[in-house]
């Protein structure tokens, strides 16, 4: 028997913040075309890392409208990203 083991199987790297807005409960918006071209998938658990300041953030993903490319932290998150931060997405 094998051993369970946890891989990343989907991942944007170096995405770029376009907003973070703290009125709302939670999540991560993304672009519909980013999110099917990274393999992501709708309401999927993701991590993000900010490479600014190192900051995680563990949410779920929420389509956006589609060829805006936008990358928005919604509720708390934003309160440790900002318009401009880098970081990477991954669904493990």
């Amino acid at each position: 028997m094998l051993p369970q083991m946890n891989v990343c199987w989907a991942k944007i790297h170096r995405a770029t913040v376009t907003a973070a807005d703290l009125n709302y409960v939670g999540s991560v918006t993304i672009d519909e075309v980013l999110l099917e071209a990274a393999g992501l998938l709708p309401n999927q658990m993701v991590q993000i890392n900010n490479l600014a300041n190192g900051h995680p953030w563990r949410t779920y993903t929420v389509p956006g409208e589609a060829d805006k490319g936008e990358i928005i932290l919604n509720g708390p998150p934003a309160h440790h990203f900002k318009k401009g931060d880098l970081g990477i997405i991954r669904a493990a």
